[in-house]
């Protein structure tokens, strides 16, 4: 059996203070090693008291919540809306995500805590604390119900979706972004964008005024959510916490026992450094400047390289376009965790050039004993099958294995594609530095060398062949990358 006075102590402490609301269901998470997460719950309880103010006495209403993975941000939203509802019933909640399933996600959780029960018969949940609070009977679904009393309390809706003729006293949006290829998606982000402000925006209670609004999500871009509020003329309403993972200044992490300084730093090494930044380190891309720098890929030279020993020989094909394109071809040799560029081809001569150079560079990789039986050859050519890659894919199949030339048909941004395999082809992919200049290798390596990340470059076709062969060698052999 419970005892009856310490409950009422503890329930009648959480009721009064969110942070020890959040201690009382979840003890084995908000531990006092874990102070973030005591100044969060701190900062949504005054923003709910309205004792959340400006130097000038401006009371906020709004809160920007920029806070690393896995750090407790969406979970501690979620407690702050159940705790919100023991509060005061009558509160209306929409919450808006990057899809209709986790928005789904958050509004069952919420359900759920409000509908938990012990398991232990000293726990305490939250009817203890708020036993007047209850989910109306009826309201089976996740996506809208309401409470015992209410028309309506919670509605959760996916980016691009309908709020219509619901109005809310609490607005939160919980990582519209999906993850950094969404958000170096420009058009994805205005989409985002416009939803924000035609219709999440426009969803206020009329019985209750302004409403509290909250924004919880990675601050990618200048031109997402976050990016353009503080870019906005009204970017001093907002009161925003910003917790960067790794503190510099003091060598220490935001939460060692949620993310420790080794994984940030192995993290660090693998993940190109503006999503990094961005995931991180609460610093919003910078797009500019070249993506790919001369000190920082891998190097090797043919004198010093053996084909012996090789897990699997593998290329890339992004075949011309247009007469402003170059083939570009990229022949790796996959060993543990390494791949070697050892030869490419890259032209834009027209395809009765290109066809034999590429079949010829793929047969010099046959070798034979003194028998004559192959013993090595390559095992596959991907090569994108959009615009002209589908004829060139027929002639390849002529004179090679027809099985071992595998189309593929890109429709993810270049400019993403490219930024989004960086980390792996900087760690892993080993770039030759004896190549003859002039060269088709050479040729290569300064187109690679000069990508810019805004994508802006005139050329790419040299970083989206290595970006292919990246994501191709990932796929295939995932565990030699481990």
């Amino acid at each position: 059996m419970k005892s009856l006075l310490n409950c009422n102590l503890k329930s009648e402490k959480a009721r009064r203070n969110f942070y020890y609301f959040c201690q009382t269901i979840a003890p084995d998470f908000y531990r006092d090693d874990r102070p973030h997460l005591k100044t969060i719950c701190d900062t949504l309880q005054s923003l709910h008291e309205g004792r959340l103010t400006r130097e000038d006495g401006f009371v906020y209403k709004k809160l920007m919540l920029n806070v690393p993975p896995q750090h407790g941000k969406s979970r501690t939203l979620v407690n702050f809306v159940t705790w919100c509802f023991g509060k005061n019933p009558n509160e209306k909640v929409i919450t808006g995500a990057y899809n209709d399933s986790t928005a789904s996600d958050f509004s069952r959780y919420t359900r759920d805590a409000i509908d938990a029960k012990a398991i232990v018969n000293d726990d305490i949940v939250y009817s203890d604390i708020f036993p007047k609070t209850k989910i109306k009977k009826g309201n089976a679904g996740f996506e809208k119900w309401a409470l015992e009393g209410s028309h309506f309390s919670y509605l959760g809706v996916g980016i691009g979706g309908s709020v219509t003729s619901k109005g809310g006293s609490i607005l939160i949006v919980d990582d519209p972004v999906k993850n950094a290829e969404d958000a170096l998606n420009e058009n994805n982000l205005e989409r985002i964008w416009l939803w924000y402000t035609s219709t999440f925006q426009s969803r206020v209670s009329a019985e209750s005024g302004e409403p509290l609004e909250i924004v919880c999500m990675t601050p990618w871009s200048k031109n997402d959510i976050c990016g353009k509020i503080l870019a906005g003329k009204n970017a001093n309403d907002w009161y925003r916490i910003s917790m960067p993972a790794y503190d510099v200044a003091t060598d220490t992490m935001l939460c060692e026992s949620l993310f420790g300084k080794k994984r940030y730093f192995d993290l660090k090494e693998l993940i190109e450094p503006g999503i990094f930044n961005a995931n991180y380190q609460m610093t919003p891309l910078d797009k500019s400047g070249v993506l790919f720098k001369r000190d920082e890929l891998n190097t090797f030279s043919m004198s010093e390289f053996s084909k012996d020993g090789a897990e699997s020989i593998l290329g890339y094909i992004d075949v011309m376009d247009d007469g402003n394109d170059s083939l570009s071809f990229a022949l790796g040799y996959v060993f543990k965790d390494k791949v070697f560029i050892t030869d490419v081809v890259f032209t834009n001569d027209n395809i009765d050039i290109t066809l034999p150079l590429c079949v010829g560079l793929i047969k010099q990789q046959d070798v034979y004993d003194d028998k004559k039986v192959l013993k090595q050859s390559f095992d596959y050519i991907r090569v994108e099958a959009n615009n002209q890659g589908g004829g060139f894919i027929r002639l390849l199949r002529q004179h090679l294995p027809p099985e071992k030339i595998l189309p593929v048909k890109n429709t993810q941004n270049k400019n993403t594609r490219v930024i989004m395999q960086y980390g792996f082809i900087k760690k892993h992919f080993y770039f030759r530095n004896d190549y003859e200049r002039n060269s088709p290798y050479a040729k290569f390596m300064d187109e690679l060398y000069g990508y810019m990340k805004d994508g802006s470059s005139k050329h790419d076709d040299a970083p989206d062949s290595i970006a292919g062969l990246s994501k191709f060698v990932q796929g295939l052999l995932p565990h030699l990358f481990v």
